[in-house]
């Protein structure tokens, strides 16, 4: 319901073939062999970079004054199947932005310490 009611939802999707535009974003070095000859270092590369960029979206979003609704649960196959259907793409997750009412928006959580969270070795 809420994402039906959400004036924007984004898909965040990693490229499986992000290296063919590394040319351009990535001139340093020929960086582009490394992940055609390694599909499992393309596919969490992938993963690592595209989630990192959703939680930059998040943080952009955050600081313009949008709500933001990261959400996972759903049904990825479906929507990769209706968005993207050559399967280059792959859906992360998804994240509703808006401005929330403010009568339904829970209180933010708490959040661990930095004890609790980070161990220094």
């Amino acid at each position: 319901d809420k994402t039906l009611a959400a004036p924007v939802t984004v898909i965040i999707a990693t490229d499986s073939r992000f290296y063919e535009h590394l040319p351009t974003m990535f001139p340093a070095y020929d960086a582009k062999p490394m992940f055609e000859a390694n599909a499992e270092l393309a596919a969490s590369t992938a993963f690592r970079n595209g989630t990192l960029q959703g939680g930059y979206l998040i943080v952009a979003a955050r600081a313009l004054g949008l709500d933001c609704g990261p959400m996972s649960g759903f049904d990825a196959g479906k929507l990769n199947a209706t968005f993207f259907p050559d399967g280059r793409c792959q859906a992360n997750f998804l994240c509703n932005l808006g401005i929330g009412d403010p009568a339904s928006l829970h209180p933010r959580g708490r959040r661990l310490s930095f004890e609790e969270a980070c161990q220094i070795a």
